[in-house]
């Protein structure tokens, strides 16, 4: 009986979503002579390929296969990787590793895609590796020569990684003075990331956990 209830249920379910989106009528003759048949057809054809294109449930299904198969997008970048040994593919390799915490791996590959002068954004993922395989000074070095940029954003991050090292090097004056400089903006970057800590999967978030940690604490203090 439950199992019948079912099939109506999606059976009209499947009707109304034909009427709604003005696909083929010959979809509701199938689906109310050949229920079972014609739903899953038409589950397969019509709303799966169009769920592709709602974010949500892409960032939904990118959950489960990180949970699933965590190492999928290593293995995919590793792959790109031996076809094209470019920067960006060495980028995308170390992102990979980050993303799994394994640090110490990460940092070889940072360091040859940056190169001597690397850009903005190479250079600030390599400071941040090389802070996280606890060498500090030379992150904070590698964030001193990193190339100009206007973008709020990107100022925001830089000034934000740059105190915590400094506080990790013990200079906490300068550390504090760069918060105090950037209260306003540090709070605004500091509540994204609280914001996108809900949606991370726990492996991403416990290979981070130092780093989140620390973003919490520094949000509190800029509420009270």
């Amino acid at each position: 009986m439950l199992f019948f209830i079912l099939i109506i249920g999606v059976q009209v379910f499947c009707i109304v979503d034909v009427v709604r989106h003005g696909r083929s009528q010959m979809w509701i003759s199938a689906l109310i002579f050949l229920p079972v048949a014609s739903t899953i057809a038409y589950f397969i054809v019509e709303v799966l390929p169009s769920l592709r294109h709602n974010r949500h449930v892409r960032v939904a299904r990118q959950s489960v296969i990180k949970k699933i198969d965590p190492e999928r997008e290593l293995r995919a970048a590793k792959s790109q990787l031996e076809i094209a040994d470019t920067m960006a593919n060495r980028t995308r390799v170390a992102d990979a590793l980050t993303a799994l915490g394994r640090h110490g791996e990460a940092l070889p590959l940072y360091q040859r895609g940056a190169g001597p002068r690397p850009d903005f954004r190479t250079g600030e993922k390599l400071a941040r590796s090389l802070y996280l395989n606890d060498r500090p000074g030379e992150a904070l070095s590698v964030l001193d020569a990193l190339p100009k940029v206007t973008g709020q954003s990107d100022l925001d991050r830089t000034a934000l990684l740059r105190a915590r090292i400094l506080e990790d090097m013990g200079r906490h004056d300068e550390a504090l003075a760069l918060k105090v400089g950037h209260q306003t903006e540090a709070r605004r970057v500091l509540e994204d990331v609280e914001k996108l800590m809900k949606y991370i999967d726990r492996h991403t978030r416990a290979s981070n956990g130092q780093m989140y940690d620390w973003a919490m604490k520094e949000l509190t203090g800029l509420r009270t």
